[in-house]
């Protein structure tokens, strides 16, 4: 069956685009940042830092910035690091190495746990500003809802992966995958973040080609919201239940229908979705 792995891109690059999203939009001097795993965050991606003090170091819950962010799943500030009594001090010395001082710290969380923590800090004595804030509090909760979609992915794969393929288990198996397909492209349909929204609809395409392998040479090129609809209509739903899901309007969902059956050469909407089948664009 299935590897998720396979569908599952790493978690890691997600977090770097967050971190250069923020260094890029805030200009802050220096955003860095890390996963959690068990009691720790272990900081691996930076942006602007000038020395390797900080790579590596692993941040045990409940201690320094990092750490009580971690604990609380709440985003905190210092503006003076070395010198606050709101946080322990145990990495002075990479901070300090680094010439951070004024630091904010959010975590990205998903079901109200911490799974990351994004840092945007300065070395002068001027403090970070609410738009920087802001635009990293922003940065965490994109991550958060991505990884957020990924487990949701991963845990109805595993969930079949679990279940040995038969005769009679096979259709439902696909049926299955075709449902997190759809459900997938509304997702990426209703997603305000453009970013997000592309990255959901790589997975989707990751999702078919594992089904169905890679699309026929030459095969029709449809596009985005065609396919959006398509994968609705293939799980049996209505004109108005694919608008519905998708957030469109119901005749908006009828024209993109015509002009994916008029590529596929297609008479009615099920010739249609079994082409696109046939030609791999489809689960």
């Amino acid at each position: 069956m299935t590897d998720t792995a396979v569908l599952r891109p790493r978690d890691g690059d997600a977090l770097r685009a967050e971190i250069r999203w923020v260094a890029s939009t805030a200009g802050v001097p220096v955003t860095f940042g890390g996963e959690v795993h068990g009691n720790a965050l272990l900081l691996t991606e930076f942006v602007g830092t000038r020395t390797n003090g900080l790579r590596g170091l692993s941040v045990l819950r409940t201690s320094g910035l990092g750490g009580r962010v971690m604990d609380s799943g709440r985003p905190a500030s210092v503006t003076d690091y070395v010198n606050t009594s709101t946080i322990t001090h145990h990495y002075d010395g990479p901070v300090s190495g680094e010439g951070l001082r004024s630091i904010v710290a959010v975590p990205v969380l998903v079901d109200r746990c911490s799974r990351a923590v994004l840092y945007a800090a300065t070395r002068g004595g001027s403090p970070l500003g609410d738009r920087t804030a802001d635009l990293v509090v922003q940065a965490a909760r994109r991550l958060g809802t991505e990884f957020t979609i990924r487990d949701e992915v991963d845990r109805r794969l595993r969930l079949l992966e679990m279940t040995t393929p038969t005769a009679h288990t096979a259709p439902a198996v696909a049926e299955e995958l075709r449902d997190i397909h759809a459900e997938l492209r509304g997702l990426a349909r209703s997603a305000d973040d453009e970013d997000l929204r592309d990255r959901l609809h790589t997975v989707c395409e990751r999702l078919t080609r594992v089904v169905v392998g890679e699309p026929v040479p030459g095969a029709p090129r449809l596009s985005r919201r065609e396919l959006d609809v398509l994968a609705q209509i293939a799980l049996g739903c209505t004109n108005q239940e694919a608008a519905q899901r998708l957030s469109l309007g119901q005749e908006t969902v009828k024209s993109y229908l015509r002009n994916a059956m008029a590529k596929l050469d297609a008479h009615t909407r099920h010739e249609a979705v079994s082409a696109a089948r046939k030609h791999g664009l489809l689960p």
